[in-house]
C-alpha cells in the first residue's frame, strides 16, 4: 500500500475526513483556496453586530465564554475580544499533564485583565480514561479532548452566559467534509462527529475500571434542554477574522505569552502544544496509524500560506515526522507514562498494536524495518 499525497501539500490521503480531488489537491488545501473569495471585510464587519447582540450592557453577567488553554491561539482570542469591548468570562479545562510553560501562559492569561475558572477533573478518574484512551482508540489525549469542548459548555449553563468564542474550525484548517468545514457554529453534532471522540462515546465508559456516571461529569455535554433554557450558541472566531497561527502568535507573544526555547518533539515550531507533557504520545500514534504527525500538519499549514515550499516541507516531514517520544519539553517518556501507571514496554505494546504496518517498510520477514534512531520508515514520503 502506498499513501498518495496531495499535490499542492504534503498531507498524505490516510488522514480521516481528508479528500482528494480529481487534481489530486486535498479539501485542506481547497478550503483555504476558498478564503480568497470570502469578503473578509464583511464578516469581520459581521463580527461586532453579532457581538452585540450578546452584550450584557448593565453589567449583570459576562458577555461571552472564551475557552483557553493559555496557548498561543486561546491568548489570541481573548486578545480580540478585551479590543472588541467585551467582558469575557475565560474557562480553561485543565490539561492531563500539565506543564511548567502551560501553567505559566495561563497565569499570564489572567494578567491580561480577564475573570477567569479553572477546572480539573478528577485526576484519578483522568488518569483511568488516559489508559483507556490509549488502549482502546490509540488516544492517550482522549480525555482532554472531550473536556476542552464540553466544560465551557458546562460553564456557559452553569453562569447562563450563551455565547462560546471558539477559534478555528479545525475541519476547515486541517480538511474535512464541506457541511463541517463552512460551519461557524459549534454545536453538541460537530463535538461527536469531529471532536476527537474517535468512535468511543463517553456512555461506553461506564463500568470500566470502576467508572461511574458522575466520575464523567465533567465530559459530558449538557441536555438539549439545558442548552435551549440558556440559549447557548458557539461560534468559531476563525470565520469572522482570517486564522493564521503564526499570525496569531506574533499577537499573543506581544502580549506576554511564552514560547518553548526550541522546536518541540515530532514538530517544527516551537509554539504549539505546550501545555501537556502527553502531547508527543498523542502525535506519535497519529504518526503510526496514518503516517502524517504535528510537523505535517504545520508544514502544510505554511506551504498554504506561500512561505515554504512543496519541496521544503517534505525535508521537514522527512526529519521531524515520527520521532520516538522520548521526551518531551524537558519531560521524559517514562516519567509521563507513570502519571497513568504504565511502563514503557507496555506503551510500546500498544504502539505496536495501533501501528499500520501496511504504510511502513519492512525486511523480507515482515519485521518493521527502523533508521539508526529506531524511528519507523514510511513506503513513500511523496508519490514516488
Amino acid at each position: 500500500m502506498k499513501l498518495t499525497y496531495c499535490k499542492k501539500c504534503v498531507m498524505p490521503d490516510t488522514k480521516p475526513d481528508l479528500l482528494l480531488d480529481e487534481h489530486g489537491v486535498c479539501n485542506a488545501c481547497r478550503s483555504y483556496e476558498n478564503r480568497k473569495e470570502v469578503d473578509w471585510e464583511a464578516r469581520a464587519k459581521e463580527l461586532p453586530a453579532i457581538l452585540d447582540k450578546y452584550r450584557k450592557r448593565d453589567g449583570s453577567n459576562w458577555d461571552c465564554i472564551v475557552p483557553v488553554s493559555g496557548g498561543k491561539d486561546s491568548t489570541y482570542q481573548v486578545v480580540r475580544m478585551l479590543q472588541l469591548g467585551l467582558n469575557p468570562l475565560c474557562v480553561t479545562s485543565t490539561t492531563c499533564d500539565q506543564s511548567e510553560l502551560g501553567t505559566q501562559n495561563i497565569e499570564n492569561l489572567k494578567r491580561l485583565g480577564v475573570d477567569h475558572i479553572q477546572m480539573t477533573p478528577n485526576p484519578l478518574v483522568r488518569a483511568k480514561l488516559n489508559r483507556i484512551g490509549l488502549t482502546q482508540v490509540g488516544d492517550i489525549s482522549w480525555p482532554e479532548h472531550v473536556g476542552i469542548f464540553t466544560i465551557p459548555v458546562r460553564a456557559a449553563v452553569q453562569y447562563n452566559v450563551p455565547l462560546i468564542i471558539w477559534g478555528e474550525n479545525s475541519q476547515n484548517e486541517y480538511g474535512g467534509p464541506a457541511a463541517a468545514a463552512d460551519n461557524n457554529v459549534l454545536n453538541r453534532r460537530w463535538l461527536e462527529e469531529f471532536g476527537g471522540l474517535l468512535g468511543m462515546r463517553v456512555t461506553d465508559l461506564i463500568g470500566q475500571e470502576g467508572i461511574t456516571a458522575r466520575d464523567l461529569i465533567p465530559y459530558t455535554y449538557p441536555s438539549d434542554e439545558e442548552l435551549q433554557r440558556v440559549g447557548v450558541t458557539g461560534l468559531f472566531l476563525g470565520y469572522y477574522l482570517p486564522w493564521d497561527g503564526l499570525a496569531n502568535t506574533l499577537i499573543a507573544q506581544a502580549n506576554g505569552f511564552v514560547s518553548a526555547p526550541t522546536s518541540v518533539t515530532g514538530a517544527m515550531t516551537n509554539y504549539e502544544n505546550l501545555d501537556n507533557y502527553q502531547a508527543a504520545i498523542h502525535d506519535y500514534f497519529k504518526f503510526l496509524k496514518f503516517g502524517f504527525g504535528r510537523a505535517t500538519d504545520q508544514a502544510c499549514l505554511h506551504v498554504r500560506r506561500g512561505r515554504i515550499t512543496r519541496e521544503d516541507a517534505l525535508g521537514i516531514v522527512r526529519r521531524l515526522d515520527g520521532v520516538y517520544p522520548h521526551e518531551y519539553i524537558g519531560k521524559s517518556l517514562e516519567a509521563t507514562l507513570d502519571h497513568i501507571g504504565m511502563t514503557v514496554a507496555e506503551f510500546d505494546k500498544i504502539c505496536d498494536s495501533f501501528t499500520n504496518k501496511m504504510i511502513f517498510k519492512k525486511d523480507k520477514n515482515g519485521k518493521l524495518l527502523r533508521d539508526r534512531h529506531n524511528n519507523l520508515i514510511k513506503i513513500n514520503y511523496d508519490n514516488e
